[in-house]
């Protein structure tokens, strides 16, 4: 079967690659300069156009032709020159063209408040100005107005439906993957244009036949901002007790361009948003490298359908300093430091219920959390891009340390905990890429890793005294854990390229060595420490060895284009450990293919489709066999093989749009079929929960399709945007004894609009409505509802002349099928008064207005429904005065 889809998709290469007719040529101006985004048209005998496409940035066009056709016509046509035609006689020959000089007489034209969107091959540049207003202060402001672009909570940005890989500073990546500090700090009138670059290639040597599907966005900065120092400085003061702060600078000039800020704040806002990278999942899988996550908790809950900036209780400061050097167009270094300090607190008291045929299992809990995390990153970046050569290394060194205090009740009974977690993370990644005489291109990589992430769970008084120290009292617990942990990758290959169609050849390997070293104490009231049991220590020692080999094969025409990927991979596993007698080792032999294809059915729409198979083995975590104490009331330990996931996922997406008309559409479906070989089995009582993975195997199938639109009304200078998705997953729970499948759905409903209602006045409006349904798959089997609405309104306008009121509101619903409906209403308002001389703002502002001080939120799974009480902050005035410079 392998066999015949292998043959099945190089039979559909070669029918592309060479059962086609081609026509090309090259279109230029009467001095010889090629033109690009020229109209060319290939008519019949008869007239009717058969194809059409626009020249590239060299000029050059191409058409393709399934069957050979006779008295062909090639038309060019751009405005502000003469059509040129041509007629076809010989395919095997160029067909260039040369397009005269045509003055063009426009009558007058007046345009008011009419946004513009101007479109230049894959790039679309939306002018600063037109979607301003005079109360943004930054570009992120402005960017969230744009249609087809969208803004999360977290500052992740997405184009038609697709997340942004990266957001340049006039071209350069001086930011990375962290670039929420650009969007609020980078003054929106040092803006010229914001583009939108599809099919972002950074690399110049691959932009020749460029596959990349990556979407970045890029600021042009005006010319007179790139000649000094711009930044602000914020001071400001309020009730109860709070305080904000903040200090930026940046410079955005051709040699040298850097965003400096220090902030620090008790107000509920997170400074650490600013140094969250967007797409670690994508960078992780580049790398190939699982890292070992934290596995000890205080089991502290976080707020569940609250934003952030509603619930954080919060003392928190960070430096962060980004920094890159320019030695000639080639050649630059970047530096990214930052340091996080911050302090939460959590109070929150809840009631969770797990439903099982014949049983229900209830517990009640309160924590009082002091949380202290800290983050020092570092990041130095070289990069050597040219047309011949590629060089990027990137050496990076975090240091992760963590504190938390912890005051739980569990069902009446009190306790305190503290988890101290180091992690210390070091890596280098090395990538080489040198053309060849020939046109190939030679690609050298390597990555190494090396973590060590040492934590410690305490625990006074003990509890459950009949299951940790048969039924006597005690004075608590210590589970101790360490997980150092090495990686690295490395690999050679070679890109073969001839005309549309492209070979890449790789052969690497990979080693990963990971270790898990815990004992877990029981400290008795006589002060004596003891281990609490003979099978809760690990003393685990884990390898694999990858060594792989893949061809990727890709085809790019003029309307379609598609790839074809064949990974070949020997895995050999070892792992040991002399406390538990495990001694075993496994090898296995993995062919993991993955295609896409993608037709333009427009010059501005355009289908992709994709199937991968994935086999994937399980980590360490899978495999200890000893007891390690995760929380308060969760102890894991695993009886079973290594885990193995084999993964069919298919999916398929349009993307339509309209960029003169800013009309923007975008509908996508996906299916995947997960075969597992193992299942968590948990034993629940009211005060404990216990897991242990079993071998037995499962399916977790799930469903989605979503949609979205977004549209400019130039009428109305509004922007508006619409989304539905849906998902559907199955999967199996195995608990107290019980296998039990599940079915979950999700339908989940947005819109909204950002609106320049009057020159003075601005306003915006977001709904948000979700339903879930989860159903135990059995006879009577258990069926829960819960039904969530968010809506928030903004209202922006100048009273007099500098003095500038923000208004806004935020509305949550919560339904549950057994449970009281609850609702909250939340309303801020904020004054600003400009004094243009003196470049100052004074500001004032009061969030949470109604001064709610608590959140009741309601919590849905599978089978099991929590309701919960949090703390919040009250009402927070506060008198602010920023200077701009």
């Amino acid at each position: 079967m392998k066999q015949l889809l292998i043959l099945t998709c190089f039979s559909l290469f070669a029918c592309f690659a060479f059962g086609q007719q081609t026509i090309n040529g090259k279109v230029t101006d009467a001095q010889g300069k090629a033109i690009e985004a020229v109209s060319i048209n290939l008519k019949d005998a008869e007239g009717n156009i058969l194809s059409f496409t626009r020249t590239n940035a060299a000029g050059v066009y191409k058409f393709s032709l399934k069957d050979q056709a006779k008295g062909l016509r090639v038309e060019a046509s751009s405005l502000g020159y003469k059509k040129a035609g041509v007629n076809v006689t010989d395919p095997t020959k160029p067909y260039n063209l040369i397009l005269q000089d045509n003055a063009i007489d426009l009558a007058p034209v007046t345009v008011k408040n009419r946004a513009a969107l101007t479109v230049n091959g894959d790039t679309l540049s939306y002018k600063t100005s037109d979607f301003a207003d005079k109360q943004d202060r930054t570009i992120g402001d402005v960017i969230k107005r744009m249609p087809g672009v969208e803004v999360a909570e977290s500052g992740k940005i997405s184009y038609n439906g697709k997340a942004i890989s990266n957001l340049y500073v006039d071209g350069d990546n001086l930011l990375d993957d962290k670039y929420n500090i650009a969007t609020k700090s980078i003054p929106q009138g040092a803006v010229d244009k914001v583009q939108v670059i599809q099919n972002d290639q950074p690399i110049k040597m691959m932009r020749k036949n460029n596959m990349s599907e990556d979407v970045a966005l890029n600021l042009v900065i005006k010319d007179d901002a790139k000649m000094k120092v711009m930044g602000d400085a914020l001071a400001g003061a309020g009730a109860p007790d709070k305080f904000d702060g903040n200090v930026s600078a940046m410079l955005f000039n051709k040699e040298l361009k850097f965003v400096n800020n220090i902030k620090g704040n008790n107000i509920g806002v997170d400074p650490g948003m600013d140094v969250v990278g967007h797409n670690m999942a994508d960078l992780m899988r580049r790398q190939e490298n699982s890292k070992p996550a934290n596995l000890l908790s205080t089991g502290a809950a976080g707020v569940p359908g609250l934003p952030q900036n509603r619930s954080l209780l919060n003392t928190a400061g960070l430096v962060n300093l980004n920094n890159l050097y320019k030695f000639n167009t080639d050649l630059q270094m970047r530096a990214n430091v930052s340091y996080l300090y911050d302090e939460r607190v959590q109070q929150y008291d809840k009631l969770s219920e797990i439903y099982l045929p014949g049983q229900t299992v209830r517990y009640t809990e309160l924590q009082d959390n002091l949380l202290k995390p800290q983050k020092l990153q570092t990041q130095l970046n070289l990069n050597e891009n040219s047309d011949l050569h590629y060089l990027n290394n990137t050496f990076k060194a975090d240091y992760l340390p963590s504190q938390a205090t912890s005051r739980i009740v569990l069902n009446g009974t009190g306790a305190n905990q503290s988890l101290n977690q180091k992690t210390f993370d070091i890596s280098n990644e090395f990538n080489y890429r040198k053309k060849l005489k020939s046109e190939n291109i030679l690609n050298l990589y390597s990555f190494l890793n090396k973590i060590s992430q040492p934590e410690i769970l305490s625990i006074t008084p003990g509890l459950n005294a009949d299951i940790n120290n048969s039924g006597m009292p005690y004075a608590g617990l210590d589970q101790l854990l360490k997980q150092p942990a090495f990686f690295t990758n490395n690999y050679a290959s070679m890109a073969f390229v001839k005309n549309q169609f492209s070979q890449t050849y790789k052969a690497g390997f990979s080693l990963q060595e990971q270790e898990i070293n815990s004992q877990l104490y029981r400290i008795q009231n006589s002060g004596i420490t003891e281990l609490l049991s003979s099978n809760a220590v690990n003393d685990l020692n884990w390898s694999r060895t990858r060594v792989y080999a893949e061809g990727t094969y890709e085809l790019k025409k003029d309307k379609i284009q598609g790839g074809l990927s064949l990974p070949l991979g020997y895995n050999l596993i070892k792992y040991q450990d002399g406390v538990t007698r495990l001694d075993k080792s496994m090898r296995r032999l993995f062919l993991t293919p993955s295609l896409n294809v993608k037709y333009l059915t427009g010059i501005e729409t355009y289908l992709t489709m994709n199937y991968s198979f994935r086999n994937e083995l399980g980590g360490i975590n899978d495999i200890y066999r000893g007891t390690i104490l995760r929380n308060y009331r969760s102890f894991f330990a695993n009886n079973s093989p290594l885990s193995e996931v084999r993964t069919h996922n298919v999916g398929a997406s349009f993307n339509f749009r309209k960029a003169m008309q800013m009309l923007f559409f975008n509908i996508t479906g996906n299916y995947s079929d997960a075969a597992l070989n193992t299942i968590s089995s948990m034993s629940l009582t009211d005060n404990i929960q216990q897991s242990v993975a079993l071998p037995l195997s499962n399916h977790i199938r799930n469903y989605g399709l979503s949609a979205s639109s977004s549209k400019y009304l130039f009428g109305l200078s509004s922007t508006v945007n619409a989304g539905v998705s849906f998902n559907y997953s199955t999967f199996a729970q195995l608990q107290n004894g019980l296998l039990t499948p599940f079915g979950s759905r999700t339908l989940s409903y947005k819109g909204g609009i950002e609106s320049k209602l009057t020159r003075f006045m601005t306003a915006s409006y977001n709904l948000n409505y979700s339903v879930t349904d989860n159903k135990a798959k059995v006879s009577n089997g258990l069926e829960n509802n819960y039904q969530q609405l968010r809506q928030q309104s903004t209202l922006s306008f100048t009273t007099l002349k500098n003095v500038y009121v923000n208004v806004s509101g935020e509305h949550l619903y919560t339904h549950q099928s057994t449970q009281p409906d609850l609702e909250y209403l939340f309303a801020d308002l904020n004054l600003r008064y400009k004094l243009v001389k003196m470049k100052t703002d004074l500001e004032f502002g009061v969030t949470n207005l109604a001064n709610i001080k608590t959140f009741d939120a309601l919590i849905l799974s599978a089978n099991s429904f929590t309701t919960g009480s949090y703390r919040i902050p009250g009402r927070i005035a506060m008198l602010r005065a920023r200077f701009n410079f």
